[in-house]
C-alpha cells in the first residue's frame, strides 16, 4: 500500500494554519459573489475575510442549511458565472426535494484526487480490478468512485447498479478484487452469488468500499462474510462534493479519516446549534475550504456522528469521524425513548437465523407511534414462531421498547439496487 501523502501526516498546527487562510478565501469569496451568503455573514458582523481572526471564531458564524438551497434554486448560491461550470449534480433526495449542486473544471480536479486519496487508503491500487455498482448519473457516487480508480490506475468496471445477476457473473468472470456499492446492494448481490450457486471463494474480492447510506459494523460483518472481503465506509454528500469527504483506512479502520485540508468538520448540538467537544456525538457540520462553484459555510448535513482528534495508529493526523448513526430526521421517539435505525439494525444483526433484510415501519394507530419491524428468515425450515420471539425478545432487550416483529417468507421484504428504504412512514402527516 503506497504511503500516505505529506498533508495527511503534517502536524495539527500546520493543518490548522492551511484550514484558516483557506476558510478566509471562501469568506473572501461569499462576500464579493454570493450576495445572500453576504447578507447572513454580514449580520453576523463579517464584512471582511479578515474579521475571522482564527479558527474558533468559526462558531460565531450563521450555519447553511438545505432549506437554503431549495430557495435559491437553481443556480442562486453559485459563486461562479453559470458558464463556468462543467458539470451538475444532484443529491439523491434521502431526506426530501433534491439538490442542484455545480462543479467547476477545477472542482472536478479536486473531487478526482480526493477520491483517489480515500480509495489508495483502502488499498485500491494501479492495475487492480474494481467492480463500480453505484449509481451512474445526477447521483454522485458512481462518477465519483470512477473517477477515483482512474486516476489511481486502476481497471474500472463501470456497471452501475441493477440487474443483479449481471453483476455476478461481472464479479466472477473479471475477477475484480473491489467492490463499490451502497452497503445495502452489496447484501443483495451477496444473496444473489449464493443463489448463483457461487461463495466467497469463488470471487476474487479483497475489499468493499461502502457508502451512501448509515450502516453498522454489524452490517459491515454481515458483508464481509458473506463476499469474503474487508469493508471500509466511505463518508461523503452532494452538497459538499459527493463521496470523497471521508474514508477508513485498510490498516486500522478505526473511524473514517476527514481530508481537513478541504473540509473543516465540526460537531453541533442538533437542537441548540451549540458547538460540542472531541468525541461527543451530535450533527456532522462541514466547511468547505476548496470549492469554487459550490462554497458553503457551516453546513448543517443532518448527519449524526463523532469527531476524534487523536493521530491514528496507521500515521495520519486527519480527524476521525465515527460511523454515522442516523440522519436528525431519522429518530423515531418510541413512547418515550429515542431511537435511531442504526440501533435496531445492529441488535437485528445479532440474532441467528435472521436474514440481514428488514424494515421499519411507523405507524400512529392512536396517540403514540408505533414500530413494527419486517424481517425474513436466513433459510428454509427454521422455527419461524420461535425465531419472532427471539428478535422480539432481542430488540427489548437491546433498545428497552417493545417492537412488534412480522416475519415475512424469505425473498419478502423489498431488497435495494441502490439506497434502502430502511423505515417506512405508514403516519398520517
Amino acid at each position: 500500500m503506497s504511503a500516505p501523502s505529506e498533508i495527511e501526516v503534517a502536524p495539527r498546527e500546520r493543518l490548522e494554519a492551511l484550514q484558516l487562510e483557506r476558510l478566509r478565501a471562501v469568506l473572501g469569496r461569499l462576500l464579493e459573489r454570493v450576495a445572500p451568503a453576504r447578507e447572513r455573514l454580514n449580520a453576523a458582523g463579517v464584512t471582511a475575510a479578515g474579521d475571522v481572526a482564527s479558527l474558533d471564531d468559526l462558531a460565531g458564524l450563521p450555519f447553511a442549511t438545505k432549506p437554503e438551497l431549495h430557495d435559491h434554486y437553481p443556480f442562486g448560491l453559485l459563486a461562479v458565472a453559470r458558464e463556468e461550470l462543467v458539470r451538475i449534480h444532484a443529491s439523491s433526495g434521502t431526506g426530501g426535494r433534491s439538490t442542484l449542486v455545480g462543479y467547476t473544471r477545477a472542482d472536478l480536479e479536486t473531487w478526482t484526487e480526493l477520491m483517489a486519496r480515500c480509495l489508495r487508503m483502502a488499498g485500491v491500487h494501479a492495475g487492480m480490478v474494481v467492480h463500480n455498482a453505484y449509481g451512474y448519473g445526477l447521483f454522485t457516487g458512481g462518477l465519483g468512485f470512477h473517477q477515483g480508480a482512474e486516476r489511481l490506475g486502476a481497471t474500472v468496471v463501470p456497471v452501475s447498479g441493477g440487474v443483479t445477476s449481471r453483476q455476478v457473473w461481472l464479479l466472477h468472470d473479471l475477477r475484480a478484487q473491489a467492490l463499490f456499492a451502497t452497503p445495502s446492494y452489496a447484501l443483495r448481490i451477496a444473496q444473489e452469488v449464493a443463489e448463483a450457486g457461487l461463495g466467497p471463494d469463488d470471487l476474487a474480492l479483497e475489499v468493499g468500499v461502502f457508502g451512501g447510506e448509515a450502516w453498522t459494523p454489524a452490517l459491515g460483518a454481515e458483508i464481509e462474510l458473506q463476499l469474503g472481503l474487508t469493508a471500509l465506509n466511505m463518508y461523503g454528500l452532494s452538497e459538499i462534493i459527493g463521496p470523497g469527504v471521508a474514508a477508513e483506512c485498510l490498516e486500522v479502520r478505526a473511524g473514517s479519516h476527514l481530508n481537513e485540508d478541504h473540509f473543516l468538520a465540526e460537531v453541533v448540538d442538533p437542537a441548540t446549534g451549540a458547538r460540542l467537544g472531541p468525541g461527543e456525538e451530535g450533527e456532522l457540520v462541514l466547511t468547505t475550504l476548496t470549492k469554487e462553484a459550490l462554497p458553503l459555510v457551516r453546513y448543517r448535513t443532518g448527519d449524526i456522528a463523532t469527531i476524534h482528534v487523536e493521530p491514528c495508529a496507521c500515521g495520519r493526523t486527519l480527524a476521525r469521524m465515527g460511523p454515522v448513526r442516523g440522519r436528525c430526521d431519522d429518530m423515531l421517539i418510541v413512547r418515550g425513548v429515542n431511537l435511531y435505525p442504526s440501533e435496531i439494525e445492529a441488535a437485528l444483526l445479532t440474532v441467528d437465523g435472521l436474514a440481514p433484510h428488514y424494515q421499519i415501519v411507523v405507524e400512529r394507530p392512536a396517540a403514540l407511534d408505533e414500530l413494527t419491524i419486517a424481517c425474513e428468515p436466513a433459510a428454509d425450515g427454521i422455527d419461524v414462531d420461535a425465531l419472532a420471539a427471539r428478535v422480539a425478545r432481542t430488540l427489548r432487550e437491546r433498545t428497552g421498547v417493545t417492537i412488534a416483529v412480522s416475519l415475512l417468507e424469505r425473498g419478502a421484504v423489498p431488497r435495494s439496487e441502490g439506497k434502502a428504504v430502511r423505515v417506512v412512514d405508514r403516519r398520517a402527516h
